[in-house]
């Protein structure tokens, strides 16, 4: 399993990180076993995982729990990153968030804490005090950001340069962070963790059109803000969206890989990524997203998965919230 040394930090992670959202079930997850769950973490670490990305929203604290209980006995050996939420930005409540996510995975610091999404309403500069607080006093061994985009990133590293990465939505099917958040992401080497890196099963070729796919799974700007769960406004672009996961698809035929290990191959060769954010319920799913990290593309593959790919990359511009019209990602 490849790794990288996170900036600013002493830990090392790997470059493909386990996802434990979906391992506490409900919102569009549906129903799932715990025993499943506990399954799959365990399974990450036998095969050579040793990042999970968890957060407070998980599951209201379920999530870091369960790290707990399927890995508490190697956390010597793992990096936990979890994630606190914007109303607990001041510096204050970021102190207690801190203390709070502790005692929910069991142990006597954090390695990784992240701020989920951006607060405009609360001063960044107060929230990256604390966390820089945090960090000197022990707490913390390394701190981040997810969702922030030029803006916020810019006014956040105008406090500290510490911040270690930022966890983006980036995926052959959504590369909006290209415009402008991963080159400043690049300039000040802060290694991007990607999350929806196979775009909630689109990119496994699970649907093969539009209709196919769930309304749960069809919230994103790649479809109509007419479907059920849509929170934009916008028509959506399902024609050039599904013309690109065909081109993927033959392409991941004529090569003989799974189309999801293509996917993620491409990923992984991104200048600036770190590590990529997958999900997984079972032990076959870890195992089938692992065989992704054995698969080497050449230059002229990537780009000419680049270039497939660059229509629906230009049709949907660049702004980077996959769910709002009026972006969140500044």
């Amino acid at each position: 399993m490849q790794t990288i040394t996170l900036p600013h930090s002493d830990l090392t992670i790997t470059r493909m990180t386990f996802g434990a959202w979906a391992i506490v079930g409900g919102f569009n997850w549906g129903h799932q076993e715990e025993k499943d769950s506990l399954a799959a973490l365990q399974e990450a670490y036998e095969q050579g995982i040793t990042f999970f990305d968890t957060a407070q929203a998980y599951g209201n604290g379920a999530s870091e729990q369960m790290i707990h209980q399927a890995l508490g006995d190697v956390y010597d050996k793992i990096v936990i990153a979890t994630k606190i939420v914007p109303d607990d930005f001041g510096y204050e409540d970021v102190k207690r968030a801190c203390e709070a996510r502790i005692q929910a995975l069991q142990s006597d610091h954090l390695d990784l804490l992240q701020l989920h999404w951006p607060n405009p309403d609360i001063p960044v500069e107060e929230t990256m005090r604390a966390l820089v607080d945090l960090k000197q006093e022990g707490k913390i061994r390394a701190f981040g950001v997810s969702n922030f985009g030029k803006q916020d990133l810019t006014e956040a590293l105008e406090v500290t340069k510490e911040i270690s990465s930022n966890q983006l939505p980036y995926n052959l099917l959504w590369r909006a962070i290209e415009f402008d958040i991963l080159p400043l992401c690049e300039k000040h080497q802060i290694p991007v963790l990607s999350y929806s890196s196979i775009m909630q099963g689109l990119l496994a070729g699970k649907f093969s059109n539009p209709q196919e796919v769930p309304d749960d799974r069809a919230r994103s700007r790649h479809f109509s803000s007419e479907r059920s769960q849509a929170r934009h406004s916008e028509g959506g672009q399902e024609t050039l969206t599904f013309e690109a996961i065909a081109q993927i698809k033959q392409i991941a035929e004529r090569e003989d890989i799974p189309m999801a290990s293509l996917s993620m191959a491409w990923l992984i060769a991104q200048p600036g990524m770190g590590s990529i954010i997958v999900g997984a319920r079972n032990p076959q799913q870890v195992r089938d997203n692992v065989a992704a990290m054995q698969v080497s593309l050449s230059d002229q593959l990537v780009e000419e998965l680049n270039e497939v790919t660059r229509p629906l990359k230009e049709a949907l511009g660049s702004n980077a919230d996959m769910w709002q019209s009026d972006s969140r990602i500044h």
